[in-house]
């Protein structure tokens, strides 16, 4: 079978402005099922992520409610302070104002930012997702996993899955090799393949030294149009 002729799929929990890795995960599939029916875990990247300041990276956080709900899933977890699309979104005029490519993509950030209602973790992070995927030129279709059968076995779970997608490559993280039974892609006829985040190339980047886990805005800031080049999948 010609590599034109794969349907690729990845499943994944969604992140808030996750790094250039994440977006190249997207970039490398066909579909990409977001697995927000898994439980929320706290300190995690769902509902935070890393920009660079002259102080270093710093965290922003989306506020949820977690007290009482040790069980709830992603696509549970509410937003406990509305105005925190005011505060992200001045941080990041305050540490990216003079970033080579900020006044090209402010409109487009502002408007993302400020006209966010979604109440939802989910949502807000599908709302950033999408938006940043058409910003990369990324036309990978997204769906959700509480549109997907929910059978026990992790693996087994994805499995069926692919098949309900008609996929012949399964894309994942290399964490996963902790735990994924490979056979039973195998047995399914489906091509199992780990994404290797190593050898990105550095960018402009303010306030060094350089850190590659920081949000994909920042890449966009400083590099704009360019920042297909500093990332793997195009």
């Amino acid at each position: 079978m010609g590599r034109a002729n794969l349907r690729r799929v990845a499943v994944s929990q969604s992140n808030y402005i996750p790094w250039k890795g994440y977006f190249d995960f997207i970039h490398s599939v066909d579909e990409f099922i977001l697995f927000d029916t898994a439980q929320y875990t706290r300190r995690d990247w769902r509902n935070r992520n890393r920009i660079k300041t002259r102080a270093g990276p710093v965290w922003l956080t989306i506020p949820v409610i977690v007290k009482g709900r040790y069980l709830q899933t992603i696509q549970e977890t509410e937003i406990s302070d509305p105005s925190w699309n005011r505060h992200h979104w001045k941080a990041l005029v305050h540490n990216y104002a003079r970033a080579a490519h900020f006044d090209s993509y402010r409109d487009r950030f502002e408007e993302l930012y400020l006209a966010c209602q979604e109440k939802l973790l989910s949502q807000i992070n599908y709302r950033f997702l999408v938006t940043i995927c058409e910003m990369l030129g990324i036309k990978t279709h997204f769906s959700w996993s509480a549109d997907y059968p929910q059978i026990s076995g992790k693996t087994e779970r994805i499995v069926e899955w692919c098949k309900l997608l008609n996929a012949t490559e399964y894309l994942t993280g290399p964490a996963a090799k902790g735990y994924i039974e490979e056979g039973l892609f195998a047995k399914a006829g489906i091509e199992l393949r780990y994404m290797d985040y190593s050898g990105y190339p550095e960018y402009r980047q303010a306030y060094p030294p350089f850190e590659h886990a920081v949000s994909i805005i920042d890449v966009i800031f400083n590099e704009g149009p360019d920042a297909q080049r500093y990332m793997k999948s195009f």
